[in-house]
């Protein structure tokens, strides 16, 4: 695999229905609202393709945007990106009791210059930096399916 490929997979397990879970990752829109430590702004633009501006914990922001290729309610989405990166993203969901397992199964290749000459040498420190954005998702995924609980 070339150093500025990468494959993550992040697995979380939150309280809610998978139809709850859904109603959330399938509103691009409202991700700066909920998980504001990495979206940092979301645009519809026609054809249904989303540009999005995120960040992470280091020092650097990523202009990237995506289309969903994939839609199976509750069950599956699906995602093409572009941009500062480039590749397919999967959501999945599956009801265990009161909770919802969900993976993302994410295959990238770095296209930013930073991210794609620094791979060969940084790509531990940037898959950190992944991770750490995941797991604030998932906290903000938590504190969302409670906010929408009580409204």
């Amino acid at each position: 695999m070339p150093a500025n490929h990468y494959h993550f997979v992040t697995r979380w397990q939150v309280r809610g229905t998978a139809e709850e879970v859904w109603a959330v990752l399938n509103d691009p829109l409202s991700l700066p609202r909920w998980w504001p430590s990495v979206y940092l702004s979301v645009v519809r633009r026609p054809g249904d393709i989303y540009e999005l501006h995120t960040r992470g914990r280091l020092p650097y922001t990523l202009r990237w945007s995506f289309r969903v290729t994939e839609s199976e309610p509750p069950r599956r989405l699906g995602l093409e990106a572009w941009g500062d990166f480039e590749g397919r993203g999967m959501w999945t969901f599956s009801q265990q009791a009161e909770f919802t397992n969900i993976e993302y199964d994410w295959r990238i290749r770095a296209e930013k210059a930073l991210l794609r000459y620094g791979s060969f040498l940084l790509k531990p420190i940037f898959a950190a930096n992944h991770r750490w954005a995941m797991a604030r998702g998932e906290e903000s995924l938590r504190a969302e399916l409670d906010r929408r609980r009580k409204l």
